[in-house]
């Protein structure tokens, strides 16, 4: 296949010596080779501008990932993302380097607080259109947008990975996908400035476990209902996590005016522990970012339904511990609230559920959090 090793084929590891076109040119190798190819990224630190590692290719690939991945600081070297998978089948990444995205040097730069069609800064890892893809091992810090985004992807497994970022840092996802099937992450860290893991429209088939989350905004499933043609979300689990010091805990987002018709269903929250987590349960159908939408009432498109939240236990940071904020025209269906006990850390307020156009039943959960 030619060499592999990205050393072999030029790269430096000092930090500031560019190393994208070895890489590439171990992308090519490997891709054009049969049988499964390993590309090695040794210990060092190794300074990258954009890889676009396209495929089809005819082998399966391994990057052997033990050095550092240093995304430069220059945003002119990206087109739009960093390092972008695409189209490959049989694709794996391990190790115990880091891909680390450099966030602090542009962070400065993100305007999406400000401006709700903000320019986007490069996501660090970026997997499209890849079906049967492993990462394990790894470390992402400090992406300068999302750490890994996952997009049409299929039977993709995220297993021992760590994930951080300062808690303050925009817009530092932790793993979003969207339009994508049978993703399982476990064993996995995330603590961020943004959703730990959000769930975007068309995923189906999730399963999380194992898993700790903090700080960040949650477990998210949304938003949902911003563009027109959005698929579905169904079939998903969250179980045996906990989630610490996070604003959010386990949260559904749709939009009030929403743009298309769809529907989040099957979704079971079990053996979720909350430490001082400041709103632990979330349903909000009526989410609206920076104020900006049309404010249109009762003309959400988005059904929710068939949620079951069980052994849900811990601590809220806000006396809000449960919150089913759902529209009257498509009242939440089918919730279950089983062995919920969320206590309020305060003292100047009692632990309480704000529940409304919620229907579903409530089993073995403290009288006050027993809102169905």
């Amino acid at each position: 296949a030619g060499p592999l090793d990205i050393v072999m084929l030029g790269a430096k590891g000092d930090g500031k010596t560019d190393a994208t076109q070895a890489v590439m040119k171990a992308w090519k190798n490997a891709c054009g080779a049969t049988g499964t190819q390993k590309i090695v990224i040794p210990p060092g630190n190794f300074l990258v501008g954009a890889l676009e590692l396209s495929g089809p290719c005819t082998s399966s690939i391994i990057i052997r990932l033990d050095g550092n991945l240093l995304g430069t600081g220059d945003l002119t070297a990206y087109k739009k993302n960093w390092i972008e998978v695409m189209r490959v089948d049989n694709f794996t990444i391990n190790g115990h380097g880091t891909i680390d995205g450099q966030g602090p040097l542009v962070w400065e730069k993100n305007q999406c607080s400000k401006h709700y069609d903000c320019k986007i800064l490069p996501n660090s890892l970026v997997l499209d259109y890849v079906n049967n893809a492993t990462i394990r091992g790894i470390t992402l810090k400090n992406a300068k947008f999302f750490h890994l985004n996952l997009f049409k992807c299929k039977t993709v497994l995220v297993e021992n990975v760590e994930i951080t970022a300062p808690g303050n840092s925009p817009n530092t996802d932790g793993i979003h996908m969207g339009d994508s099937e049978d993703v399982t992450i476990k064993a996995t860290n995330i603590g961020v400035g943004d959703d730990c893991i959000s769930i975007g429209p068309g995923t189906k088939h999730v399963k999380i476990h194992g898993s700790r989350c903090g700080p960040g905004h949650g477990i998210s499933v949304g938003s949902l209902g911003r563009y027109k043609d959005e698929k579905d979300v169904e079939d998903i689990q969250v179980t045996n996590c906990t989630i610490k010091g996070a604003t959010n805990g386990l949260r559904i987002k749709s939009y009030e005016d929403s743009k298309s018709a769809l529907r989040a269903t099957r979704f079971v929250y079990d053996d979720v522990k909350m430490d001082n987590v400041s709103y632990p349960i979330v349903i909000d159908q009526k989410y609206c970012p920076n104020n900006i939408c049309a404010k249109a009432p009762g003309a959400s498109k988005v059904v929710v339904a068939d949620i079951v939240f069980k052994n849900i236990v811990g601590t809220s940071a806000t006396p809000e511990a449960v919150t089913l904020n759902c529209v009257n025209n498509v009242p939440c269906q089918g919730l279950q609230l089983v062995n919920v006990n969320l206590k309020y850390t305060g003292t100047n307020n009692k632990t309480m559920a704000v529940c409304k156009n919620a229907v579903g039943t409530s089993v073995n959960v403290v009288k006050e959090l027993a809102c169905l």
